[in-house]
């Protein structure tokens, strides 16, 4: 059967990949404009990958994808994630997102106002991004995740949990993850409490570090 649809998954991914380089240059060069400003940068730090074979054909059985739709079906075989200090970053980010005029938002999942039961936080958006193939343009559905570096250790943990117990948690280990999501809400919270100071000493810091480069 997965060969009926895709004979060659290293075609089938590579617009894929040039989707995620391209879209990580982008983002890098955002937060590089704000740094040469000395103007405090929403974006902390981003990463990107591709979803392998296997982890595409695991995901398509599970949710009954046929594979002839894989493209339309899986909304996140190319995944950015960006990487903020503050909550307000992340919508401070999501406002640039919006204004850009080199890919298209097709949906929006904002779980920051809206948590999930499970405690996951973050902010989503999923985009349909132009590649220029030698073939010619292709569209390549893209989901982008912008939260904070506590959101980002507790839902990484949280994943990683979640793929030794395929989402059936002991009790007390789910009620462990819904205590630890919170008390990264609170850090958060605390965070934005002296934004401030932190945004002051940040600038303190790098004036410093020009000085002695």
């Amino acid at each position: 059967m997965e060969n009926e649809f895709v004979e060659d998954w290293g075609v089938f991914l590579a617009p894929y990949e040039q989707a995620v380089e391209e879209l990580k240059i982008k983002l890098k060069g955002i937060r590089k404009q704000y740094r040469e400003t000395n103007s405090h940068a929403p974006i902390e730090f981003i990463t990107g990958r591709v979803k392998t074979k296997e982890s595409i054909l695991e995901k398509a059985e599970i949710r009954n994808i046929a594979l002839d739709r894989l493209e339309e079906d899986i909304q996140d075989i190319a995944g950015i994630r960006i990487m903020c200090q503050f909550v307000e970053d992340i919508h401070e980010v999501v406002r640039l997102l919006r204004s850009r005029k080199d890919f298209e938002i097709t949906i929006e999942r904002d779980y920051i106002t809206n948590k999930k039961a499970s405690g996951y936080r973050s902010y989503h958006l999923v985009i349909e991004y132009p590649v220029q193939r030698i073939e010619g343009e292709k569209i390549v559905i893209c989901e982008i995740q912008i939260r904070t570096l506590a959101m980002n250790f507790w839902a990484t943990i949280e994943h990683t949990l979640n793929y030794k117990y395929m989402g059936e948690y002991p009790q007390e280990l789910h009620n462990r993850l819904i205590r630890a999501a919170e008390a990264a809400f609170l850090l958060d919270k605390e965070m934005s409490e002296i934004r401030e100071e932190i945004m002051e000493a940040n600038y303190y810091f790098s004036d410093k570090k020009k000085n002695v480069d």
